[in-house]
């Protein structure tokens, strides 16, 4: 007789009936997302997560079968921070898509440790919070006078975006956390290695040192967006 077999995934697995009454799926996801963003991924074991909520690695068991169902846990408890305006307005759309992606870009930058997560959380899009973000998104792109044969493109090559920039921001920012400087203080003493690197190759050569570091990667990630929406928008019209 075959064998029915499971995909592994949190989102695939039955939530057991009973829960310890003093201890909830709720308690350690939120306690987990607290041990990411002060520690970052490589502190997160359930050993250790289980001293923060004063129980036994046992205990977690109980609510998550290992570590990778409870990063598919704690990714989509982030996502759900995500806002995805309603629009009454076909004629707002671009702004609305702007806000939302912010709102991602957000997102990944309050916690660095997505940097090192979204390219392996196995089945996360299968979470709540990720289903309703993305039937969000849908709603807008409809709202908005997409075709509805490009939606579903033309949202991914948004997100794309919007990731791929966000967890280079994120890294960038793990390691600015590990070095102990501000953002300034790590640009001014990079900039002198930078310039020696680059003086042998005068098309690659940086003239915003002076400009604040914050502004500039904000700068960067709009011209980005702005180009995405734009290429997108001539599809809308069209």
């Amino acid at each position: 007789m075959a064998v029915e077999k499971q995909v592994g995934s949190v989102w695939t697995r039955p939530r057991k009936g009973r829960e310890q009454p003093a201890l909830t799926r709720e308690q350690i996801v939120a306690e987990a997302v607290a041990l990411l963003d002060a520690e970052g991924m490589d502190a997160l074991t359930m050993r250790q997560l289980g001293a923060r909520l004063n129980a036994g690695a046992t205990s977690l068991y109980r609510h998550v079968a290992n570590r990778d169902e409870l990063i598919e846990l704690v990714v989509d408890e982030v996502y759900g921070e995500i806002r995805v305006p309603e629009l009454a307005d076909p004629a707002a759309w671009r702004t609305a898509t702007e806000e939302c992606a912010q709102s991602l870009r957000a997102m990944i930058l309050r916690h660095p440790w997505m940097a090192s997560t979204l390219g392996q959380v196995g089945l996360s899009y299968l979470g709540p919070n990720v289903m309703r973000l993305n039937d969000g998104l849908v709603g807008l792109f409809e709202a908005g006078g997409f075709p509805a044969a490009e939606t579903g493109d033309a949202i991914s090559a948004l997100m794309s975006y919007v990731v791929g920039m966000g967890i280079t921001e994120a890294a960038w920012l793990a390691m600015l956390a590990r070095s102990g400087q501000t953002e300034r203080e790590f640009v001014a003493d990079l900039r002198p290695a930078a310039e020696e690197a680059a003086k042998d190759y005068p098309r690659f050569r940086q003239d915003d040192w002076d400009d604040d570091p914050v502004e500039r990667r904000e700068r960067k990630f709009r011209y980005g967006l702005e180009r995405v929406l734009d290429g997108l928008a001539t599809r809308r019209d069209a």
